[in-house]
C-alpha cells in the first residue's frame, strides 16, 4: 500500500510538471525533476519550503562532476550509505529510504508496477462477461458455476482492465489526428503521459506482474507484442487516412487480425492458470471467429469510428479502394474468413460445436459486440466518402 501511495504521488508530480509546462524535454528529465520536487516537499525538521529553496539555490552552484562521481561510487560500494547532518531521528531514516533510493530506483519501480482505474474496470466488464460466456466452454468450465468464474476472475479482470486502459490512451492519441494534420505530443497533462507510455513499453508493467505471479509464457509475450504492433498500426493508419496518404492493404489486414489480442491473452492465461497445454485447434478456431467479430463490430461502429478517427476496417477499405468498391472488396474478405470458420468448425468436438453455436445465437439476439461469429445477415453501412465534411456537419448539430 505504501508503494502504491508513493507512486501515486510521483505520478501527480509528473502531471503537475507537464501541465504547467515546466519542462518539455526527455522522459528521464521529467523523472529526475519529479523526484527532486518530491524531495523538496518532504518534511525535514524545522525547514520550510523557502528555507529548502534557499539551500538548493546556494548549494547547486558548488556541486561539481567529480563530487557527484565520488558520491555515486560510494553508493555502488556500499548500498547502505549513511547521510550526515541532513535530518535527524526517524526523519533521517525516512530520508534515506524515500529520497536517495527513490532517486535511483523510482523509474525502475515505476516500470514494473501495473495499476488500473475504476473506469477501466467498468469498461472491461462487458468484455469479461462475453469472454466467460463464449470461451469458458473451451476450457471445460461452466459459466453458471460461480466457483469457475471467481477462481480466475482476479487475474482475468486485472489483465483486461489494464489492456483497456492502455487502449483508451492510444485511442486518445489517435482521435487527435482528426482535429489536425498530425498528433502533437505537447507537454500538457494526459497527452504527455500517453506519449511517455507509448514511446516506452505500455504493456511492460503488466508483463512484469504476470511474470512475478508465474503466469507469463512466451505465447503471452508474443500476444503483447501483437497488441503493441496493433496500437502502432492504428496510429499510423488513422494518421495516413486523415492526411489522405497511401494506405497499405497488408497493414490493414494485419491490424484487424491483431486487434483481438486481448482475447487471446485471456485464453492463454486460462490455460496457464489451469495447468493445461494450449489447444492449438481451439486457438485457431477462436482466432478466425475473432476476425469475423471484429469486422462485424467495425461495421456496427462505422459512423462513430469516423467521428472519433478510430481504426475501422471499412474506413480503411474506403481509403484504399474508394467508396464505390470498398464494400465489395470487404465482402470478399468476409467470405474467405467464413469459409475458414466453417471448415475449422467441422473439426471441433460435436458437443462443443453445438454449444458454441448456441452461444452465437444468444449473442446475435442480444446484439452489440460479441465473441461468437454473428449468425445474422451482414449489413455493410453506406460509406462516408468525405469524412471531414461528415464530421463538420455533425459538429453543427
Amino acid at each position: 500500500m505504501e508503494e502504491l501511495k508513493r507512486l501515486e504521488k510521483f505520478q501527480s508530480v509528473v502531471s503537475a510538471i507537464t501541465h504547467h509546462c515546466l519542462l518539455s524535454s526527455s522522459d528521464s528529465s521529467i523523472t529526475f525533476l519529479s523526484n527532486l520536487v518530491l524531495l523538496l516537499v518532504q518534511p525535514c525538521d524545522e525547514l520550510d519550503i523557502d528555507s529548502k529553496l534557499g539551500l538548493v539555490s546556494d548549494f547547486l552552484p558548488k556541486i561539481s562532476r567529480p563530487f557527484l562521481e565520488e558520491i555515486s561510487s560510494s553508493f555502488q560500494q556500499d548500498h547502505e550509505a549513511k547521510p550526515v547532518n541532513r535530518c535527524s531521528g526517524e526523519s533521517q531514516k525516512s530520508y534515506v529510504k524515500r529520497s536517495v533510493v527513490d532517486t535511483y530506483m523510482s523509474q525502475k519501480q515505476q516500470d514494473v508496477v501495473a495499476m488500473v482505474g475504476l473506469d477501466a474496470m467498468k469498461r472491461a466488464n462487458s468484455t469479461l462477461e462475453d469472454f466467460s460466456r463464449s470461451y469458458f466452454m473451451f476450457h471445460g468450465l461452466e459459466i453458471n458455476e460461480p466457483q469457475s468464474v471467481f477462481r480466475y476472475l482476479p487475474v482475468l479482470s486485472f489483465t483486461e482492465s489494464y489492456i483497456y486502459q492502455m487502449d483508451a490512451l492510444n485511442e486518445k492519441i489517435v482521435s487527435e489526428s482528426a482535429c489536425g494534420s498530425q498528433v502533437t505530443y505537447s507537454s500538457h497533462g494526459r497527452n504527455a503521459e500517453s506519449r511517455v507510455l507509448f514511446e516506452t513499453d505500455p504493456l511492460k508493467p503488466l508483463e512484469d506482474l504476470l511474470e512475478r505471479e508465474g503466469l507469463l509464457t512466451q505465447r503471452i509475450q508474443q500476444e503483447f507484442k501483437s497488441g503493441k504492433e496493433y496500437w502502432a498500426l492504428e496510429r499510423k493508419l488513422c494518421h495516413a487516412l486523415t492526411n489522405k496518404n497511401k494506405i497499405c492493404l497488408d497493414e490493414v489486414m494485419r491490424a484487424i487480425h491483431l486487434k483481438s489480442f486481448d482475447y487471446r491473452v485471456l485464453n492463454l492465461l486460462l490455460y496457464k492458470l489451469r495447468g493445461e497445454e494450449v489447444n492449438e485447434l481451439h486457438m485457431d478456431f477462436m482466432s478466425t471467429s475473432e476476425f469475423l467479430v471484429e469486422v462485424a463490430d467495425d461495421l456496427f461502429d462505422y459512423e462513430d469510428d469516423v467521428l472519433e478517427n478510430n481504426f475501422n476496417v471499412l474506413r480503411m477499405f474506403v481509403g484504399i479502394f474508394g467508396s464505390s468498391n470498398a464494400p465489395t472488396e470487404l465482402a470478399k474478405r468476409i467470405s474467405e474468413a467464413e469459409e475458414k470458420y466453417e471448415e475449422i468448425m467441422k473439426s471441433l468436438d460435436p458437443h462443443l460445436s453445438t454449444k458454441y453455436q448456441r452461444r452465437c445465437e444468444e449473442a446475435t439476439k442480444e446484439g452489440g459486440k460479441i465473441s461468437g461469429h454473428s449468425l445474422g445477415t451482414w449489413n455493410i453501412p453506406a460509406v462516408i466518402s468525405d469524412e471531414e465534411s461528415y464530421r463538420a456537419s455533425l459538429a453543427l448539430l
